[in-house]
């Protein structure tokens, strides 16, 4: 697949590199796993010269050997002595820098943790002493969110606000998504941009996968999952082992309490016989994993929060691959693949309201989206989305079968949801209903 997006983030990048022709700049770059940060760099300054230092699990000596080759070889100089720890070569390029402009990209930063941690303390002190003279353009990213974040964003730590600045990629936009598909399947139907929305959620690698495999209908992409040597399978497990120790397996059974739709604290606690505080502030605000979402202009206090994976692929992840891992442990993925087939409209159904709910928010046409439920969840409104500028307010219901939506009823929800919480009243109000054909 030929590189998509990213025009905004390359625009800034090459601007970082301009401003560190004078003043030395040092960005961290964040990100889940798979969202194409490397990949990010090796496009924004292709035609540029830069060195390239990757931190493989390696002893530092074997790191710094290799290091010592990129460098000779991109800038065609030879390096004095033995090189045998990363500080003696960080303090040969700072000061190289101070004569000519250099361009540095460390990836996977946070394993200096597990080879040498005094590396941070290190790069601070030579930062500090050279960065005002320097033309340097450091940048660094990491594949293990939680761990980038203790380096940079913990004052206890070494290079606590050293970064001139962060970057965190997100993934591709719907719209993005449609570009994707139009360009090597142009008679898709809504289905399967449903379907590439649902099983990726716009993580670039993903994608890739399914663009590389000629994988794209609905069908053929379940088809790809669920191959018995697919990347897909472990990939849940491979991107989260790391960020939880040896705790993942209590907060593997709470991602698939949440996937599977249980997804109030109590109703947790209940079903897994544990009490989980804990971990729930954790995987929401260490890992960014799943997010709190109250009813609309309901009070921070409410009994109504419910929690979501934010990641469509974790959700769905979670929902059929770990649910039913004893299923594959078998060799059974034809039957899981019938299993899927059976409870996909539910939730693609989920994913399609969660879809157009990314897409107002990237149109950025509004000043709050939310939905609302009440109390017993006997009364929901999908999307409510209000712009304070205009004093207007949408209220959507969506379906996969847009025939199936009563906007009477769903008129008759938005006076529920006014009476209950006071807002809105001198809006002008609209309603509409959401289909597939409307993606």
């Amino acid at each position: 697949m030929k590189f998509f997006d990213r025009k905004k983030e390359i625009e800034t990048l090459l601007e970082i590199d301009e401003k560190s022709n004078t003043n030395a700049q040092f960005t961290v770059i964040t990100g889940r796993r798979r969202i194409g940060k490397t990949a990010l760099i090796l496009n924004a300054y292709k035609d540029r010269t830069f060195i390239y230092l990757f931190v493989s699990k390696k002893a530092e000596p074997e790191l710094c050997a290799d290091y010592t080759s990129e460098v000779e070889k991109k800038l065609g100089i030879k390096i004095p002595g033995k090189i045998t720890k990363f500080y003696q070569l960080f303090e040969f390029l700072i000061e190289l820098s101070i004569n000519q402009h250099i361009i540095i990209f460390i990836d996977e930063f946070q394993e200096f943790l597990n080879i040498n941690p005094s590396v941070y303390s290190d790069m601070q002190k030579l930062w500090d002493i050279n960065h005002t003279e320097a033309k340097l353009n450091l940048i660094v990213c990491g594949s293990v969110n939680s761990l980038i974040n203790k380096i940079f964003r913990d004052n206890k730590e070494p290079l606590y606000a050293r970064q001139t600045q962060f970057m965190h990629i997100e993934c591709f936009t719907t719209d993005v998504l449609k570009q994707i598909l139009e360009e090597y399947s142009p008679s898709y139907p809504a289905e399967d941009l449903l379907a590439l929305y649902t099983f990726t959620g716009g993580v670039p690698k993903y994608v890739e996968l399914m663009i590389d495999n000629k994988a794209f209908t609905k069908a053929k992409m379940i088809n790809l999952i669920f191959r018995r040597e697919s990347v897909f399978i472990s990939e849940g497990k491979n991107l989260l082992i790391e960020e939880f120790g040896k705790d993942y397996g209590i907060y593997f059974t709470i991602l698939s309490k949440i996937s599977t739709g249980v997804n109030s604290r109590t109703a947790i606690e209940a079903e897994i016989n544990r009490e989980i505080g804990g971990y729930i502030t954790k995987l929401e605000n260490d890992y960014s994993i799943i997010e709190k979402r109250l009813p609309l202009l309901a009070k921070s206090q409410t009994k109504s929060v419910r929690y979501y994976i934010k990641d469509n692929f974790l959700n769905f992840w979670f929902r059929f691959v770990f649910k039913y891992n004893y299923m594959l442990e078998i060799n059974a993925h034809d039957k899981l693949k019938l299993i899927v087939e059976r409870d996909y409209d539910i939730f693609s159904g989920f994913m399609l309201e969660k879809y157009f709910r990314q897409k107002l928010t990237e149109q950025q046409s509004f000043t709050r989206i939310g939905s609302w439920w009440d109390r017993k969840g006997e009364n929901e409104i999908d999307i409510i989305a209000s712009d304070e500028l205009s004093s207007k307010t949408t209220y959507y219901e969506v379906k996969r079968q847009k025939a199936r939506i009563n906007l009477e009823v769903l008129k008759a929800k938005s006076e529920m949801f006014k009476q209950a919480t006071g807002g809105f009243k001198d809006y002008q109000e609209d309603y509409v209903a959401l289909g597939m054909e409307d993606m």
